[in-house]
């Protein structure tokens, strides 16, 4: 039996019991993944100290290493105000975490000859051919900016779009009177089509030249709109046939389901002194309904085993269960580093490349992190996170629901917490 075949059936007959919905995973103990029992303790007992003292409402964290689940555990609850203990199988939003799977439906089509990755994405969505690009000159006397556009040097290419080097960003540049243009146009809302946030952008100028420059933002959804003129489908449908179901991702979607509502996470805001408050934005409930907006950086919902299925099969160079996703080379182009020394804006952080939509892990002496060379993440919004070491054949995953995260740590703890526990 190859090494590869060997992995996929200790994943398939220890791992995986996914049926019915809310199965989900079956967790298992560490034997077999070098693991220690006693350093993974450490992670519960920092977690229930966060629950404790109220600075979380509840998390799940999970470890997967050599194809084998050796930590899934959950702390706190799912709703505190309500007492509902988190589960397993619990619904989170998975703002950014959504991006890896957007990165595996465009290299879906690239397999199949659709596309190139140095085509201009006008090619496929003429509305983005001819754009102009911002340029602010600050009067080095008086301070007062003159903001005007100028023709892009050269078009958008997918591959553009794919490590974020189009120069569309999340807020557009700003305008005479420094209001952000997207804001205005509205680029942003989920009451809209991606068709339609695609031609809002193609409205507004470039933050920078394309190619010059890494800026997170936008470029996932423009991959998602190019993925269903492609297809030929709508996104959601295309995630669903293509992805979700071959890999029994049963949880994963755009849609909470009315029976799969006792399973969706309360979302939380931060408060004073380090602890949380209900978060009654729109995006408390808006998932509860059906989705117009299928977005390609944002917008889905998924549980941590899902997303466990969805990691394993990259780990296993697109393949899971006798299901082939991808080739293995294409996994590999997906997660090397495309920046090199391109200068990049925030959010990237230091000694990481980046890939096609994950961050790509230099050596530790230059990340200043634990881990390896070569391990891949990405993260959502309201916390959610995952890597995946190739080396150390481990997958990461951490469950949280707090909106904004900006400057809380418990995803780097959790994952510092887990590589500590390698014992082997």
């Amino acid at each position: 039996m190859k090494p590869s075949t060997r992995v996929m059936s200790i994943f398939a007959v220890v791992l995986l019991a996914v049926g019915a919905a809310g199965q989900g995973i079956r967790s298992v103990a560490p034997n077999g993944t070098g693991l220690s029992n006693e350093r993974l303790d450490r992670i519960n007992a920092v977690m229930k100290e966060h629950v404790a003292q109220g600075h979380i409402a509840g998390a799940i964290g999970l470890i997967a290493r050599r194809g084998k689940v050796g930590y899934f555990e959950t702390y706190g609850f799912q709703d505190k105000e309500a007492g509902v203990s988190m589960r397993k199988d619990t619904i989170f939003r998975m703002y950014s975490m959504t991006k890896p799977i957007t990165g595996v439906a465009v290299m879906l089509l690239y397999e199949e000859g659709k596309f190139y990755l140095s085509d201009p994405v006008s090619k496929y969505l003429p509305e983005l051919a001819n754009m102009k690009v911002a340029v602010v000159e600050t009067d080095p006397q008086t301070g007062k900016k003159t903001r005007y556009s100028v023709p892009a040097q050269r078009e958008i290419t997918i591959l553009d779009l794919l490590r974020h080097t189009s120069g569309i960003d999340y807020r557009g540049p700003a305008d005479a009177e420094g209001k952000f243009i997207y804001e205005k146009l509205g680029t942003n809302s989920t009451d809209q089509t991606i068709g339609e946030m695609v031609k809002k952008i193609s409205q507004a100028p470039l933050v920078h030249q394309p190619g010059t420059m890494w800026e997170y933002g936008l470029s996932m959804d423009v991959l998602a709109r190019l993925v269903e003129v492609v297809s030929g489908k709508p996104y959601d449908k295309f995630l669903e046939e293509r992805i979700f179901k071959p890999l029994g991702m049963v949880d994963t979607g755009y849609t909470v389901p009315a029976e799969k509502a006792s399973r969706f996470s309360k979302l939380y805001a931060p408060a004073d002194g380090g602890t949380i408050k209900l978060n009654t934005t729109p995006a408390q409930s808006s998932y509860l309904k059906p989705a117009v907006n299928f977005g390609g950086g944002s917008q889905s919902v998924s549980t941590a085993s899902d997303y466990l299925r969805f990691c394993q099969m990259l780990l296993n160079g697109g393949e899971l269960d006798g299901v082939r996703l991808l080739s293995r080379k294409t996994v590999e182009l997906m997660t090397s580093d495309h920046l090199g020394e391109m200068p990049r804006g925030g959010l990237l952080p230091k000694g990481y490349g980046f890939g096609f939509t994950m961050a790509v892990g230099h050596s530790a002496g230059k990340t200043g992190v634990i881990g390896s060379a070569g391990e891949y993440f990405w993260g959502g919004a309201a916390g959610t996170r995952f890597w995946i070491d190739p080396k150390e054949q481990m997958i990461g995953i951490f469950m949280i629901q707090i909106l904004p995260h900006t400057n809380l740590t418990y995803g780097t703890q959790f994952r510092q917490l887990a590589y500590q526990a390698i014992s082997d």
